[in-house]
């Protein structure tokens, strides 16, 4: 298995890892943290994507903008997905960073869905 192999492998892990994460707090009902471990289910899988495609992106923004530029541009992601990489993140500032505003039940319940839907989409084009 090649240094490539193993990274992409590492994010898909973490990636899955995170979403079964999601799936139990928001059981738990922390929508905070259920919703930013459901950015990071996307995340992980928006970077093994990158590191499959030899593209070099290690800030969250550069993720994001990457899978903008490379696939949802081109149509290899649909604009939906993109769409919904940028909401993940946005309330993902909100859970962990909002003082007094919280991410609803509604929010979070809809942030694990997106997650482990972009989760597939990543692992369709990787023909997982």
């Amino acid at each position: 298995m090649t240094e490539t192999s193993r990274e992409i492998t590492a994010n898909l892990e973490r990636a899955e890892t995170n979403l079964r994460a999601a799936e139990g707090l928001l059981g738990q009902e922390f929508y905070d943290i259920a919703s930013s471990r459901a950015y990071y289910t996307a995340f992980y899988a928006a970077s093994a994507l990158l590191v499959h495609e030899g593209i070099d992106a290690n800030k969250h923004s550069g993720v994001i903008a990457s899978i903008h530029r490379f696939f949802v541009k081109i149509g290899k992601l649909e604009k939906e997905q993109g769409k919904n990489l940028n909401w993940l993140f946005e309330l993902r500032n909100i859970g962990d960073y909002g003082v007094s505003v919280h991410v609803t039940a509604g929010e979070a319940r809809r942030a694990v869905d997106i997650a482990g839907n972009f989760l597939s989409a990543v692992k369709a084009i990787l023909n997982l």
